[in-house]
């Protein structure tokens, strides 16, 4: 018996292989097969549920034999030759209307499906793009029910079609401390659960993948013992024997795609504040191991505070001439960032280079040149866009002075400009050199996923809403919101952000226009002195990737950051609309994003970073505006690898699209490691569209 079995089997994974459009031999291949199990469960359990005797065993098998041989045994042979050809005529018509939704999906929604998809995986991907929670074993449910739902219940959320069988799901083959035996009966039992949701863990996602379920038991000799429905206890015999090997899933080979340019960023204090190169010698081995694997080059930070921190328009350049000569020897490239911010005390910083010397003197008789919050605390991470045109900076404005310390910049390094040297200059447009408000500086209590306070209480911002507020004929909404609650509280607990709270009211709407008007005024006039300096020379400007409460009606924590961006309003495309009028690439810091929606935090946060990838991008495409990238989180490994190259090369866009060129976060003792290394030269590879050996995980 066991050997006809596997025969049977044998054969049935035979028909697996073939193509979705299978002929009429198959449909009745598969209805002989459904037969023959249905007609072996009955032989293994009896009526009551108990295993039979071995003489019934027997009896049982010889009934089998002679049903299975005989021309008229099996019910299928009593079904009627019209129904048979109608089941066939509608699994066809049903197969060929699959095959063209699936495409579609495919080509113009980006989803990852297999070749064979049934509508269980198509539910399983519309789930997670609503920002739902898809279990390895195909349940869902919206992300808010998670914490109510029952301990141990794994089939509260399953579709209609898999609500009576177990999901299983395929364990790769070359799993060790699993017999063979064990995987071909997966295989087997899982290429025959027809209309049973099998989940297809996304690409180089191995949260899901180190786990596996099955309907058999395995005996120590590696064959199939029973062939009963697993209970808890065996699934968790079963999931100790494979969790912890990393499966060897397939990847997407970007050999002939479009160039990408990979820069690395050096570190944040490798001039010190004396502006002089730290440790020259060791920075230049690293220097000729990154040029060894055909890295374009590096991105450095010009910080303000170093270069003139003594006194108003006195300069020191010394330490980066030094460190572009080296560059140049190498014959590598540079991408420069204007830092008019002060270094310390957010996420990333290891030192601490604050704002120039003189500019803090003056902050401290007149404190209102830094933002501040409605308590009056005062944020000296970058001057308040409220003095952009007053005249409180010895005599210049904060746009003077920052187009000052640009122009000096473009005079000093003039050879490397004519040279194609310096191939970008990224502008600060505030903390962390982002266009935003800092409305959400840790020191001041913002916890994560708080939604942060306006920034709008320096006397110089107050004038101007007065201002604006007169104009509008209201003086009296010359104040910032008193119900918008504190940094860390959420939008549900305020008055103003809350569903139907009063931002969107007409004093809500008017102050937001205000509030983020000044935001894209400040991008707009040092973007423009910015161009006049670099005449010739790319230009780029960089936003944040403000993603929690994303899913709320408010979108709190953008709007705080000074982003109109709430449900019923696009607040990217004035933004992006500013940058084509300077012709500035956007540089969007968090290339790795969209890869972020199974995190636990981010679904308590009704976080959603696929749907602000997906605006922020589609602002720049609609404005033909040059997009660059960088990562947000510290990246060595494959799978993380491979989330940047998916993002940075989207598959199947129908416009062939894809960023102009990337920066790597950053240059550390850790990446030269050889390990670290060899993943990272793999990944320059790829982004340069080379081909790869080992195209597996």
């Amino acid at each position: 018996m066991s050997a006809d079995m596997q025969k049977l089997i044998g054969a049935n994974e035979e028909d697996d292989e073939e193509e979705i459009e299978m002929d009429v031999k198959e449909e009745d291949n598969e209805d002989h097969e459904n037969g023959q199990k249905h007609i072996a469960a009955q032989m293994m359990l009896g009526a009551d549920g108990v295993m039979p005797s071995t003489s019934h065993q027997f009896q049982i098998q010889q009934q089998l034999q002679e049903q299975v041989s005989t021309p008229g045994g099996g019910a299928r042979r009593s079904r009627p030759l019209e129904e048979k050809e109608r089941t066939k005529l509608r699994e066809r018509h049903r197969r060929a209307i699959t095959a063209r939704i699936l495409a579609g999906l495919r080509k113009h929604g980006n989803y990852n499906l297999r070749v064979r998809a049934d509508i269980n995986d198509v539910i399983a991907a519309l789930a997670r793009e609503a920002g739902w929670v898809v279990l390895p074993d195909g349940t869902t449910f919206p992300s808010r029910s998670q914490g109510s739902r029952p301990a141990g219940d794994s089939s509260a959320g399953l579709t209609s079609s898999s609500s009576q069988m177990l999901s299983q799901q395929v364990p790769p083959t070359s799993l060790q401390g699993v017999s063979s035996g064990y995987c071909a009966s997966v295989e087997y039992n899982a290429c025959h659960m027809k209309g049973v949701f099998m989940p297809t863990p996304a690409p180089y996602d191995l949260s899901s993948s180190g786990h596996s379920q099955s309907s058999g038991m395995v005996g120590n000799g590696g064959e199939q013992t029973e062939s009963l429905p697993l209970i808890a206890g065996s699934m968790e015999v079963i999931n100790e024997q494979i969790i912890g090997l990393p499966p060897k899933l397939p990847e997407r080979d970007f050999a002939g795609t479009p160039y990408v340019p990979v820069y690395v960023m050096l570190p944040l204090g490798v001039v010190n504040m004396k502006c002089e190169l730290v440790d020259p010698d060791g920075l230049l081995k690293q220097l000729r191991v990154l040029k060894s694997i055909n890295v374009d080059g590096v991105m450095i930070d010009c910080w303000w505070g170093i270069v003139e921190a003594d006194a108003p328009q006195e300069y020191n350049w010394n330490g980066y001439r030094r460190l572009f000569k080296m560059v140049h020897e190498l014959k590598l490239k540079l991408q420069v960032v204007m830092s008019f911010h002060e270094c310390g005390g957010n996420v990333g910083d290891d030192v601490c280079i604050p704002l120039p010397r003189w500019v803090a003197e003056i902050g401290r008789s007149n404190p209102d040149i830094f933002f501040t919050d409605r308590e009056g605390r005062r944020n000296t991470e970058c001057l308040s866009w409220g003095i952009d045109k007053e005249r409180v900076l010895r005599g210049r404005t904060a746009v003077e002075v920052y187009f000052d310390f640009m122009r000096s910049f473009r005079v000093e390094f003039n050879e490397f400009f004519e040279d194609g040297i310096i191939s970008m200059v990224e502008v600060g447009l505030g903390p962390c050199g982002e266009l935003r408000y800092p409305s959400c500086p840790v020191k001041h209590g913002w916890r994560y996923p708080g939604i942060g306070e306006f920034q709008c209480y320096d006397q110089y911002m107050l004038k101007s809403l007065m201002k604006a507020a007169e104009m509008r004929g209201h003086s009296f909404w010359a104040r910032g919101p008193d119900n918008a609650g504190s940094y860390s509280s959420h939008p549900h607990e305020t008055g103003f952000f809350c569903d139907e709270g009063d931002y969107d009211g007409y004093y809500g709407r008017f102050f937001l226009n205000w509030y983020s008007q000044l935001l894209i005024n400040h991008g707009d006039l040092v973007l423009s002195l910015a161009k006049l300096a670099f005449e010739g020379s790319c230009i780029a400007a960089k936003l944040p990737g403000i993603h929690w409460w994303y899913k709320t009606s408010s979108h709190a924590a953008e709007l705080t950051a000074g982003f109109y961006n709430p449900c019923n309003r696009d607040g990217y495309i004035a933004i992006a609309a500013m940058l084509h009028k300077h012709g500035a690439a956007l540089n969007f810091a968090r290339a790795e994003l969209q890869f972020l929606e199974q995190r636990e935090d981010l679904q308590e946060a009704l976080a959603n970073p696929q749907g602000l990838v997906w605006q922020v991008l589609n602002a720049a495409w609609e404005t033909c505006i040059t997009v660059v990238s960088e990562n947000a989180f510290v990246c060595h490994d494959r799978v993380g690898y491979n989330k940047i190259l998916e993002n940075v090369k989207p598959v199947n866009d129908p416009d062939g699209r894809h960023f102009s060129s990337f920066t790597y976060l950053r240059l550390t003792p850790l990446l030269m490691e050889r390990q670290n290394f060899m993943e990272f030269e793999r990944f320059v590879k790829r982004m340069h569209g080379e081909a790869v050996l080992y195209l597996q995980v």
